[in-house]
């Protein structure tokens, strides 16, 4: 007979470390997983040090069956979030648990109950922190592993949190695999590229890349296009400019210049494409995990990715399009552009694959000018969602 089940808050050091090391215990074996830097999980967990917890409030929580683990929860509010979108929703994330529906729908009406009695009248998830960081569950596509920000659940989450009372799905959202095998098999290519260097005179669109000289330059541009370009799009939340700073930090060092567009019309800019190599590859083969030092998984990442590379892909992880600018071809003239890119970068660092996502499924538009690239929607992520009554906490008769 399996031992009671309690759920907890993390509310000591050693608490913290089970909820910060669990995923590595749940997932050992998986050949899919990919474990981040110890080091980087703590800095993401720690509301000192993540600026995103400038703008929330929460807390951890552990399931615990006797003095073992068996999952957990984190539940907070996004005050951002609910300020820029006018909700008053909350939100649970790292949500990790075995396949034990009494954990599952224990953790889950934990995290409810946290953000009902903040006064929240919804909950959504999973989310960890925002729509700007890994969220979604994944519900298709578990034959491969993420890319980098892109999160890995086993399949049988999605039966857990479908299985606990009020959760429901919200949003989907789809990432695209494009080859460059695809678009150069394409019969429409060369044409799409005539027709679209023919616009570019016409709607006088100009595109450029990153200047790595000039980095945090044209990543402030890029903020100021990325919030006025998603501000109406669902779940957005702005950039602050201490998340933008975290960004640079962590991603800057990664950053090809070549995979960073700019679109302007009239030398104005008004759109970008952003994307990166997947660090995930090589830190799945650094194999960071606790006890392990974090120097050395970080010299093998550096040895994966720039000594002896493992990338083969990368990730279109932003892309935007200020409003006014939609539809007069800028998308297309930074995919053409993108493409162009690609044909060197493959011969100089042999990166075949990439990853366009994620794509809201509402955005019919987008969807149509990935697949005309020759994308396949070849993993599906899901936002569930849950009512709340302020009457009664969640579990009340």
């Amino acid at each position: 007979m399996s031992a009671a089940l309690v759920v907890r808050k993390v509310e000591t050091k050693a608490e913290f470390k089970t909820f910060l090391e669990f995923p590595w215990t749940l997932y050992r074996g998986d050949p899919y997983w990919v474990p981040p830097l110890i080091s980087m999980q703590r800095t993401k967990l720690n509301r000192q040090k993540n600026p995103t917890w400038k703008h929330m409030e929460g807390d951890y929580f552990v399931a615990w069956r006797g003095d073992r683990p068996a999952g957990t929860i984190a539940a907070f509010i996004n005050h951002r979030h609910n300020e820029f979108q006018h909700e008053n929703t909350g939100f649970f994330g790292c949500f990790e648990v075995y396949d034990d529906q009494e954990a599952a729908t224990a953790l889950l009406e934990t995290a409810a109950a946290y953000v009902q009695a903040k006064g929240c009248d919804a909950i959504r998830g999973p989310a960890s922190f925002s729509t700007n960081d890994e969220c979604g569950l994944l519900i298709k596509g578990f034959d491969d592993s993420p890319v980098i920000l892109m999160p890995y659940n086993y399949p049988y989450y999605q039966r857990l949190v479908e299985n606990a009372p009020g959760y429901e799905k919200t949003m989907d959202v789809y990432s695209y695999d494009i080859t460059l095998q695809g678009w150069q098999a394409s019969e429409k290519l060369k044409q799409t590229i005539r027709v679209v260097k023919k616009n570019n005179e016409r709607r006088r669109i100009t595109v450029r890349t990153l200047r790595r000289r000039h980095l945090k330059a044209d990543l402030q541009i890029f903020r100021q296009i990325y919030n006025r370009a998603w501000d109406d799009n669902w779940g957005f939340v702005p950039l602050s400019d201490d998340e933008l700073d975290a960004l640079i930090k962590d991603l800057g060092q990664y950053v090809e210049s070549r995979l960073g567009i700019f679109a302007s019309v009239d030398d104005r800019p008004v759109a970008f494409l952003l994307a990166f190599p997947d660090l995930n590859q090589p830190l799945h083969y650094a194999c960071s995990r606790p006890g392990k030092p974090d120097l050395l998984s970080m010299i093998q990442v550096f040895w994966h990715w720039k000594i002896r590379p493992k990338i083969n892909r990368v990730r279109i992880a932003l892309m935007g399009v200020q409003d006014g600018y939609r539809g007069i071809g800028v998308e297309a003239a930074m995919f053409v552009e993108l493409f162009e890119q690609a044909l060197k970068l493959t011969q100089e660092k042999g990166w075949t694959h990439a990853d366009a996502g994620w794509v809201l499924e509402t955005n019919e538009p987008m969807s149509r000018l990935v697949e005309g690239y020759s994308g396949d929607d070849y993993k599906h992520y899901r936002f569930y969602e849950r009512a709340l009554s302020s009457a009664a906490p969640p579990g009340t008769p």
